[in-house]
């Protein structure tokens, strides 16, 4: 069995936890604070397709829930299938939004850093975003 290095990417945002979860789980809205989605997402039935520079990307949500789970499993065009936790939990007020970056197999040390803070630049765009209104 293997386990891959991981790191847990987090932002605390001023909102209230519900409100960063409603807006943060709509894939709709997703392009607007995930980079790597900046082409947007088209629903094919209970999955959605974004397309990028490997080609498409099939991804498959967490059903909706009122626990702040977020998670996703993205199916890349070779059939390699990455799991993705994402989630919004409360902090006081306002909420903690936590990603795990996992360390995929064949993946250098400097991608690793690279998909961590890709991810964290997310994080802080979703935070100016909600933070804003």
């Amino acid at each position: 069995m293997t386990t891959m290095m991981s790191r847990i990417v987090h932002i605390s945002i001023k909102r209230p936890w519900k409100d960063v979860h409603t807006y943060a789980a709509d894939p709709a809205r997703m392009p607007e604070w995930a980079a790597g989605l900046a082409k947007g997402l088209t629903q094919d039935g209970d999955e959605w397709i974004a397309s990028g520079p490997l080609g498409d990307v099939r991804v498959k949500f967490a059903e909706p829930n009122d626990y702040g789970v977020i998670d996703h499993v993205v199916t890349m065009p070779g059939g390699l299938q990455v799991y993705n936790a994402l989630r919004v939990t409360p902090n006081g007020d306002g909420a903690e939004v936590a990603f795990t970056v996992l360390k995929l197999p064949g993946m250098s040390d400097a991608e690793f850093e690279r998909d961590a803070a890709a991810v964290l630049s997310d994080l802080k765009t979703l935070k100016g975003i909600l933070e804003k209104v």
